[in-house]
């Protein structure tokens, strides 16, 4: 059997080398985290087994297989895995569930506080407004209302330790049942409820078409308290374009993002991240120390599970 890396790009792949040796498969990682799709393509055709992280699985790859049995995406998102077109070719997909609650939730806290303390250019304050704060409307926690969209495994985490800064927590999850938002303490409303009523707005469901550009201009009007927002999700679930016309006209008090609409970024973007009032990191929330390491071994754990017919509990199909 072969198993291949698409989209190499960590620092090592030890794990995955004696996982698969160990276990009589052969491992060849394509040469570069880029690279057109018909060559990568061409360089899996004969694999049984593909990790992959951004190369599109769609129905024109799987088209190119000849012994595919199984994907797994290293992370949680899985936009880029068609998971339907999966079935339909016989293919078991998987992502690895879990393994960033805490690093992404401790991510989300950064860009929450960094944006409501002014903090996105603190070098030119220190020289052009020493003892000035760099904005007026720094604001304080404990009487406002954070509002979360999506209260899975991360967006859950993201509640138990951001619940008590604030004075009351809403969140709007249409797939979990009354009972876990009882389990949080949080307040449970719809996607206009929290838009009218929160003053920190955090992130944290999956891409699908029902949440793609869930924030846009429509949403973005109807905001009534100016309130923070922080993306650690997916960045295709807000309109980027809406996104800047939000904080050029004031309806928001500033953003705190780690994903976006194009990665890498493109000129198109510029002027939303050269913003003012915006804060961006480059798609690293996912990482830690310990969580990096535990992504690289499940995923491949998941793989070699998949593909000797065993189960596996993030199997998507």
């Amino acid at each position: 059997m072969e198993v291949v890396i698409l989209d190499s790009g960590y620092k090592s792949y030890d794990f995955e080398k004696e996982l698969f040796e160990k276990n009589v498969i052969t491992l060849r990682i394509f040469p570069g985290y880029t690279g057109d799709f018909a060559g990568k393509i061409r360089f899996a055709e004969n694999a049984d087994g593909i990790l992959v992280r951004h190369t599109s699985i769609n129905n024109t790859f799987l088209g190119g297989m000849k012994n595919l049995k199984a994907v797994v995406r290293y992370g949680v998102g899985y936009d880029n895995v068609d998971v339907e077109a999966c079935t339909r070719h016989g293919v078991k997909a998987a992502n690895v569930q879990g393994y960033a609650n805490q690093s992404v939730s401790d991510h989300a806290l950064a860009l929450m506080f960094s944006c409501i303390r002014g903090m996105w250019d603190t070098r030119s304050q220190l020289h052009g407004g020493f003892g000035t704060p760099p904005i007026q409307d720094i604001f304080e926690l404990h009487d406002k209302t954070l509002g979360i969209i999506g209260i899975g495994r991360i967006g859950s985490v993201f509640c138990l330790k951001a619940s008590p800064l604030f004075s009351g927590v809403l969140a709007c999850d249409p797939y979990k049942p009354e009972s876990h938002f009882k389990q949080l303490g949080v307040q449970r409303v719809d996607l206009d409820g929290l838009l009218e009523r929160s003053d920190v707005i955090s992130i944290h469901c999956n891409l699908t078409d029902e949440t793609r550009h869930l924030l846009g201009q429509d949403e973005f009007r109807h905001l009534k308290r100016k309130p923070v927002i922080i993306n650690t999700s997916r960045g295709g679930v807000i309109d980027e374009g809406a996104l800047l016309e939000a904080l050029n006209t004031g309806k928001i008090h500033s953003a705190g993002i780690d994903v976006f609409e194009n990665e890498p970024l493109t000129d198109k973007q510029a002027e939303l991240v050269r913003h003012p009032r915006i804060i961006c990191t480059g798609h690293y929330a996912w990482y830690s120390d310990r969580a990096s390491v535990e992504l690289q071994r499940r995923a491949a754990m998941n793989l070699l599970n998949l593909l000797k017919g065993n189960p596996v509990e993030d199997c998507l199909n």
